[in-house]
């Protein structure tokens, strides 16, 4: 069942029922779209077929589509078999586990408007059925129950003892109830306001599958009852709060999963011990990119912390590399430019701090540090939201702006603010009264309303700032807050949310605005331009599915027109200046996006759920046109890279361990980190055609190239530049190999040793070259990664080193090329540069004498790793020769090759430890010139600088 039950003011509507017949692998939608908010689904334990929901509805508009509802034949037509009303929704619905023709359902009066939250009315109950839903009987009122207004109900009946019924109540005298007569009477068992704190926010309750007297409520705490529900205890050990449900294994009460604000976590042990809460589903609010290099992505996570942390690192990006940044679970970000590990952070009540990344030193600069904690908006000289504005000016990094309902700003870091402007926002009174009830208010100010909402300053001239308020207005002000001007859209109805105001990059009079109004029942986007400082504003929202309304909308920095939009559902870009736009989708998942960055030519997106998600790379993108998508191929010039590898070991040919045990899998998930170097994007209007990708030097000269085609053919093509090297075949001949062989050989080597290199050494085992990557060619862009290293050193079978490998070096700073083909045929080439890791202090000759030194250990590594291999030639040829003979020649024969065959072995065992069988067999055995020679690349590779000395 789709959508949120904990209805909060961002809440995601969900879009029906879906079943998966194959465990989860598939799943088919099965209507019941318009219910939006599903807070149950219950299965017939014998009949797969007889299925209940129970439908919420939806949040912010009275509606039928709510209430219980069956399905006989598996989801394939539907009866609502019970209804409240339009205002009245189903919280929860359980089934005897002893007897599924008994349900007992919950009912809730509840909704939102954009300022307030409605827990609580007439409407809310409980219901019972003993035929299976044919029939009910509200026992609300049954002895026992507490009288009044009831709010929001959760449920549960004992599989122990089918006459052991528990609820907790959204009430005045409200708490945790039982029943031991099946709800024909109950008792209040607890009144403890822990329990029942913020109802309309938790209010489930859980009940063990063999005991009858332990039974659990989620709330801030996830607690426990030995004693009936009589008293409760928090369970410890749960990596976090605010719990919102449970499930324990009908088979099993030691068996559960818990679910909170911070994910999921499982216990086997009866709630011992914990599982870690792994999985990427925070929910962030905005997004910034920060001027680290790499650049740092930093956000506001719901009921967590602020994390600022690397967009991409090497050997991919841990939790335990991101930092917490100040501020609170939900508020904008800000770093300076100039300094980047001075951030500023917000959350809910005004929060602001400052804080200093490198040291952590961390200061409470709140604009007005009046705590608003269960006031009303109207009791508030200043009225912050829950996610209120801030920003750093980008024409000084000592201007820092706020917003309330006014504009604040501070020019030292906060240690004083000024007010620049008036009240900007609509500011009805009937919108700034008490945001909940009748039972329960929950004042956090995320309901705070007649507020500025969205805040900017035009990167291109500065004192052009523009605000926007969440009840409908906008205002700009061309001299940094003397005068501002009501430029609010014509078109744009009263009460609409401004989500994000993006001032343009190209011209100082141009912006773009997102706005919304789901929280009035409106899903459709809102979309606006302006080129004339608001005098005039135009719709730019064509195109997108009315069903996704838009919270961001960012413009390229690059390419003026290139729009990306962040809707409910995921990312939509336009390349015509919004006059039509088209799904960015790709891999991202359905997820509502609250935000949009672009640094550096990526795209990064702020997910509420899915955590951060990076597009890299928009070259093609920002480059592609009609004539592109009318064309059979194009090859995109690729942006210039910087020479940084985020994978393998280093800069080096084998950098490796020095013996120590290798490391175990890391605690937590890691996410990919993009390789570094060049991405060549290409198009192919008809897939499956034969595409070589051909890297060159600022001459021409051929370093890699790389196919389309399978792996096998591949190496031999990919490695061409290699292969051809006569010099390699020159030296096996004048070995005494004829020079078919030698070509045989080389050709051999370069094939095993095609791939983008192999680290090898301590526990890995033999040192294997990596299968080349191989070229996508599906139609339509396709995207290579070059890892900027040149040929791999020859190799051998069973080639085994320590701290050494066969990798070859990366290529220098400079410009390269890179030339595509189709079908044998040239599309084009185009030029690229690599630039130096700006980290480094190494110059142009030290980067230059590192290419050349590590060039040489790769030509001496293959060259001795071709003795070995000369020699097994030469004596698979004598171990050919004597099984022709016999007699007398063959003695002759085993005598003059005797001699031959020891200095063979001798030689061979000078180039290479033939004693090793395994990756420590180097600890026992002593490594040979071969392996001195490889290791070399791992030292002077090992950073970007030349050779030291020695």
């Amino acid at each position: 069942g789709g959508g949120e039950g904990p209805i909060r003011g961002n809440v995601s509507h969900g879009e029906g029922v879906w079943k998966s017949a194959d465990a989860g692998k598939t799943w088919q939608p099965l209507g019941l779209e318009l219910t939006r908010q599903i807070s149950r689904v219950r299965v017939h334990p014998t009949n797969p077929d007889l299925v209940y929901v129970a439908a919420l509805g939806n949040v912010w508009a009275p509606t039928p589509e709510r209430g219980i509802y069956r399905s006989k034949n598996g989801g394939r037509s539907w009866d609502r078999i019970l209804f409240r009303n339009d205002s009245t929704g189903a919280s929860d619905l359980v089934m005897d586990p002893n007897d599924p023709n008994v349900l007992y359902a919950a009912f809730w009066q509840a909704g939102r408007t954009p300022w307030m939250l409605v827990s609580g009315g007439a409407g809310s109950g409980i219901f019972k059925t003993t035929d299976g839903g044919d029939t009910w009987k509200e026992i609300s009122r049954n002895p026992g129950l507490p009288a009044g207004i009831l709010g929001n109900i959760g449920l549960d009946v004992s599989a122990a003892n089918s006459r052991r019924v528990f609820a907790i109540i959204e009430a005045d005298s409200g708490g945790v109830y039982r029943s031991d007569d099946a709800g024909a009477t109950w008792t209040r068992t607890n009144a403890d306001r822990s329990l029942r704190q913020r109802a309309w926010y938790y209010t489930k309750i859980h009940t063990d599958p063999k005991d009858t007297n332990v039974v659990y409520v989620n709330n801030v705490n996830f607690n426990k009852s030995t004693d009936g529900g009589k008293t409760f205890k928090p369970v410890r050990g749960i990596p976090h709060g605010d719990s919102h449900d449970f499930w324990i294994a009908p088979n099993d009460n030691k068996r559960f999963i818990e679910a909170d604000d911070g994910g999921a976590s499982v216990s086997t042990d009866g709630g011992r011990t914990w599982t870690e809460q792994d999985f990427a589903t925070a929910q962030f609010y905005h997004v910034i990119a920060t001027n680290h290099f790499p650049y740092h992505v930093c956000g506001a996570q719901q009921d967590n912390s602020t994390l600022c942390g690397p967009s991409r690192k090497q050997g991919g990006i841990d939790i335990n590399d991101w930092v917490e940044a100040g501020g609170g679970e939900s508020g904008f970000i800000a770093a300076r430019a100039d300094n980047p590990d001075i951030v500023y952070a917000g959350s809910y009540g005004a929060l602001l701090t400052r804080k200093d990344l490198r040291t952590g030193l961390t200061r409470n600069i709140n604009p007005w540090p009046d705590n608003p904690m269960g006031h009303s908006a109207e009791d508030l000289k200043f009225r912050f939201q829950w996610t209120f504005p801030i920003i750093v000016s980008p024409h000084s990094s000592n201007v820092l702006y706020a917003a309330s309902n006014h504009v604040h700003r501070t020019t030292n870091e906060g240690q004083s603010w000024e007010v620049i402007s008036p009240d900007l926002t609509l500011g009805d009174p009937k919108t700034l009264g008490a945001s909940g009830g009748p039972l329960t208010k929950d004042q956090t100010s995320v309901e705070y309303y007649g507020t500025i909402f969205a805040l900017a300053e035009s990167p291109k001239q500065k004192g052009v700032l523009w605000a926007g308020s969440d009840d409908g207005l906008v205002h700009v002000t061309l001299d940094g807050g003397k005068t501002w001007r009501n430029v609010t859209p014509k078109d744009m109805a009263k009460y609409t949310r401004v989500s994000l105001i993006e001032p343009s990059h190209f011209a100082a009079g141009t912006a773009y605005m997102a706005a919304n109004r789901f929280q009035l029942d409106d899903m459709k986007p809102y979309l606006w331009k302006t080129t004339n400082f608001g005098q005039s504003w135009t719709r730019i929202d064509a195109g997108i599915a009315q069903t996704e309304f838009t919270r961001a909308i960012r413009e390229d920095d690059e390419k003026p027109g290139l729009l990306y939009a962040g809707t409910e559902r995921g990312v939509w870009f336009s390349n015509n200046d919004g006059a039509s736009w088209q799904r960015l989708q790709l891999n991202l998942p359905p997820v509502p996006v609250h935000d949009l960055a672009v640094k550096e030519g990526d795209l990064i997106v702020a997910t509420h759920g899915r955590s951060f998600w990076v597009l890299d790379d928009l070259s093609a993108l920002r480059q592609l046109s009609p004539a592109v998508t009318a064309s059979d191929a194009h090859l995109f010039t690729p942006r210039d890279a910087y020479r940084v590898s985020f994978a393998g070991r280093g800069f080096g040919g084998g950098g490796g361990g020095a013996g120590a045990a290798p490391a175990g899998p890391p605690v937590h998930p890691v996410a990919t980190s993009p390789a570094g170097g060049p991405v060549v994007s290409y198009w192919l209007r008809a897939p499956n055609r034969e595409v070589r990708l051909e890297f060159l030097d600022a001459k021409g000269a051929l370093i890699r190239s790389f196919t389309s085609k399978q792996d096998s053919v591949q190496a031999a093509d990919s490695i061409k530049s290699a292969a051809r090297s006569s010099a390699r075949v020159d030296s096996l001949t004048k070995a005494g190999i004829p020079a078919d062989s030698a070509q045989r050989m080389v050709r051999r080597s370069a094939e095993a040793a095609a791939g983008q290199g192999a680290g090898g050494g301590d526990e890995d085992g033999p040192v294997r070259a990596a299968p080349p990557p191989r070229v996508p060619n599906k139609a339509g862009i396709n995207s290579f990664a070059w890892n900027m290293r040149y040929p791999d050193a020859a190799t051998f079978d069973g080639l085994i080193m320590w701290a050494a490998g066969i990798q070859g070096p990366m290529a220098p700073p400079g410009t390269y090329k890179v030339r595509m083909l189709v079908d044998g045929r040239t599309v084009s080439t185009t030029q690229f540069a690599l630039k130096k890791d700006p980290r480094t202090n190494a110059t142009p000759a030290d980067l230059a004498a590192q290419f050349a030194f590590l060039s040489k250990v790769r030509e001496r590594t293959s060259q001795a790793n071709d003795g070995v291999k000369t020699i097994r030639w030469v004596r698979s040829e004598l171990a050919d020769r004597e099984k022709k003979l016999s007699g007398q020649g063959l003695q002759s024969f085993t005598a003059a090759a005797t001699p031959l065959r020891t200095e063979l072995a001798s030689v061979e065992d000078s180039l290479y430890q033939t004693k090793n069988r395994s990756g420590q067999d180097p600890l026992n055995y002593p490594i040979r010139l071969n392996n001195k020679i490889a290791a070399l690349a791992g030292v002077a590779g090992s950073a970007e600088a030349a050779p030291t000395q020695q």
